[in-house]
């Protein structure tokens, strides 16, 4: 990512009045009835540059102590250029911010880059939920030509 475009990242939580922005959020979840369902205790975060949105990710407590990143999801033109890890920077940030010890991230078994990334920024793998993707969703998801099954979860301590 050129500087000119980390420098003229905003990332601001998104207020009740703003439209949900489903079109970046499906990108990384491909059921709105499940974006809904974490929605109703989940905080938005949009990334924008100038007045557009390039980036968002949703923030959802589950315990004092836990806080998960329920999606995340880069616009696609903008993919590969470094949003992404400053979407988990700022998240990280966010969390300790509400003193919570451990922010939590699930991704498809079949997400290699996701799984990459995720552990560069310093989260461990610490779990699978078996049969998450075939047990959650009505249509199969395939990423990279391979069926998602698995979630993977991973970890970080603040």
């Amino acid at each position: 990512m050129n500087v000119d475009l980390t420098e003229s990242l905003k990332i601001r939580q998104l207020s009740a009045e703003e439209e949900i922005p489903y079109h970046l959020l499906l990108l990384a979840d491909p059921s709105q009835k499940l974006i809904d369902d974490y929605l109703l205790s989940g905080e938005v975060y949009v990334a924008s540059l100038e007045e557009a949105i390039v980036g968002a990710y949703v923030l959802t407590p589950l315990n004092d102590d836990e806080i998960e990143i329920k999606n995340i999801a880069v616009e696609t033109e903008y993919q590969n250029k470094g949003l992404g890890s400053i979407l988990l920077d700022d998240a990280t940030l966010k969390a300790k911010e509400k003193s919570f010890k451990i922010l939590i991230i699930g991704t498809a078994d079949s997400s290699l880059g996701q799984l990459y990334l995720y552990q560069k920024q310093g989260f461990e793998i610490s779990g699978i939920k078996k049969d998450f993707f075939i047990e959650n969703y009505e249509e199969p998801i395939y990423e990279n030509g391979v069926l998602c099954r698995h979630m993977i979860v991973l970890t970080k301590h603040l």
